[in-house]
């Protein structure tokens, strides 16, 4: 049965949310391409129509989740939210590099690579946004979070893409 390039795209984005989770849950080593595709609701044997192996879905896995997430930050709220107890507990749909940074030193090159430009976006939107410069410390919860060594190593970053 032929598939829609349609399908084909839908079906891929639902392996790479499906895998986002899984990943960020039980890390790359415990989630093998079956749980992924059975996951997504599709069959094991499909997945190389999508992927070249385990190692190429890792890293798309990694693009992928990097690109969820709001575009516009309140910076209060956004701390407020990342901080709270409900997102610290949600670590399969919380953030990657907290629960997949340690593991992707061990992955290929392309995973790291993945890994390090979102990371980079992250830091870069986040820099981006004047309200941090604006604050030398921001109440979280009742208590002081300190921005200093962020902002100064997040303006450094900065000058150095634009020289």
């Amino acid at each position: 049965m032929k598939v829609s390039r349609e399908q084909v795209a839908a079906n891929r984005q639902t392996i790479l949310e499906a895998a986002g989770h899984l990943f960020r849950a039980q890390g790359f080593e415990g989630v093998t391409v079956a749980d992924v595709m059975k996951a997504a609701g599709l069959t094991h044997g499909g997945f190389y129509g999508y992927f070249k192996s385990k190692d190429d879905l890792i890293a798309q896995t990694l693009a992928h989740v990097f690109t969820e997430g709001p575009t516009e930050i309140d910076l209060a709220r956004y701390a407020d939210s990342y901080l709270s107890q409900r997102n610290c507990q949600n670590v399969a749909g919380g953030c990657p590099t907290v629960a997949l940074g340690s593991e992707t030193t061990r992955q290929k090159p392309e995973a790291r690579a993945a890994m390090t430009k979102g990371l980079r976006q992250n830091i870069e939107r986040l820099s981006e946004n004047e309200e941090i410069f604006s604050f030398t410390a921001l109440q979280v919860r009742g208590r002081p979070y300190h921005f200093q060594t962020t902002v100064a190593q997040g303006r450094e970053w900065r000058a150095g893409r634009s020289a």
